[in-house]
């Protein structure tokens, strides 16, 4: 089996583990959400790109730190207070969110770019041959909108 395709079979199967220990949303018991991922490979330029949809947060919010073929994103998305508001159905999940994204090949984090437009987080990690020293690069978000 191609290394590509085993690293993508852990990929699965760690986000299955992951998920069987969320706590369903009907329960009333599960605070913060998890937001989708994408994460592609391009080769003009030489890059991965992960783009995470998060609607309602903050930009301000937001952290990134790249190490080690991992992209770590979390953040908070709060609740909009309002003084007498009676919910008769409560399905948005709010709070604070964590995600690790496994990256396939080694990257320059410090050369990284992160763009927020629209609700949606754009990453884009230059691929290099040698992985950068060992330790966790942080990665500003420029927010566009």
């Amino acid at each position: 089996m191609p290394r590509r395709d085993v690293d993508k079979l852990q990929e699965e199967i760690e986000e299955l583990f992951a998920d069987l220990w969320q706590v369903p949303r009907f329960s009333g018991l599960r605070h913060g959400f998890r937001p989708n991922v994408d994460s592609f490979h391009t080769d003009d330029p030489h890059a991965l790109t992960v783009v995470i949809e998060l609607p309602g947060v903050d930009p301000a919010s937001v952290r990134l730190v790249a190490g080690e073929r991992v992209l770590v994103v979390a953040g908070e998305r709060k609740r909009p207070s309002a003084p007498g508001r009676v919910y008769q159905q409560m399905e948005i999940e709010y709070g604070p969110f964590q995600r690790q994204v496994r990256l396939a090949e080694d990257v320059d984090p410090e050369h990284a770019h992160a763009r927020f437009e629209h609700g949606v987080l754009t990453v884009e990690l230059p691929v290099v041959e040698k992985a950068p020293p060992a330790g966790r690069y942080r990665i500003t978000v420029e927010r566009l909108d």
